[in-house]
């Protein structure tokens, strides 16, 4: 285990050095980076996040997680919420769930109407689309988890006080609904994933592998490193029509 740590440690070093390095060269070029992060509960958004931000400017760099929509913003155009936390020139802004909650959580929950979840998911692409041509660059990662792995920490949540933070009266129906997710996220993938703003798939079931799997995908989507880092691993890391088939039910 220890070697395996070290192992580990040393990877995650490498990586946040290139990411540094690639960082100061959008800053550098007035570049607009968004990553959106979806995936289910404990699918390890949050511990990602954090790896990959540990170095990242903190002037030029923004983690986005929305509250629960107010009453006047449910009013609102569905994406007007999330444009004012988009990136300006040198800034990077990653969502911690995004407009992707109308792609899952909201119609499995049933805090949409079918006829604003049909509409999301023809208007995601026209939207994406719109920031893709004027010079956003878009990275859409699914982060990939097992019914198994989320049942073992969704329980160890229960038990560590350090994570009671990460309770949430939703996770007894992350587990009781998994099936309902599943199908809202192929549907999701199948109709939201471009050319312009492909999704890709990361398996999460172990940890620190699909932490620096993550980082590794980011830095070969901006594809400015001068140091030799290893490639996302192909059995870890899938495209959206590659993982058809292989994500977890």
């Amino acid at each position: 285990m220890g070697k395996k740590s070290d192992a580990y440690a040393t990877e995650l070093e490498q990586l946040q050095l290139a990411i540094v390095e690639t960082q100061s060269w959008t800053i550098k070029n007035n570049l607009r980076v968004v990553i959106v992060l979806e995936g289910r509960d404990t699918a390890g958004k949050d511990g990602a996040i954090k790896r990959l931000t540990e170095y990242m400017s903190p002037r030029q760099t923004r983690v986005v997680a929305l509250p629960k929509p107010s009453d006047r913003e449910t009013s609102q155009w569905y994406f007007q919420r999330y444009v004012p936390h988009l990136p300006a020139a040198g800034e990077t802004v990653i969502f911690n769930r995004s407009w992707y909650n109308r792609g899952g959580v909201e119609p499995v929950m049933g805090y949409c109407t079918p006829e604003q979840y049909a509409q999301f998911m023809t208007d995601a692409p026209r939207f994406e689309r719109m920031l893709t041509d004027d010079g956003v660059i878009l990275i859409k990662i699914w982060l990939d988890i097992s019914r198994k792995e989320q049942a073992k920490r969704l329980k160890e949540r229960r038990v560590d006080p350090l994570k009671q933070f990460k309770l949430s009266s939703l996770d007894a129906e992350a587990e009781a609904r998994f099936d309902a997710y599943s199908d809202a996220r192929d549907r999701m993938l199948d109709e939201t994933d471009r050319s312009f703003a492909p999704w890709t798939v990361i398996a999460t079931d172990d940890k620190k592998t699909a932490r620096l799997n993550l980082i590794r995908h980011i830095l070969s989507v901006l594809d400015h490193v001068t140091q030799d880092v290893k490639k996302p691993a192909p059995d870890v890391v899938l495209t959206a029509d590659k993982a058809k088939g292989k994500l977890a039910r």
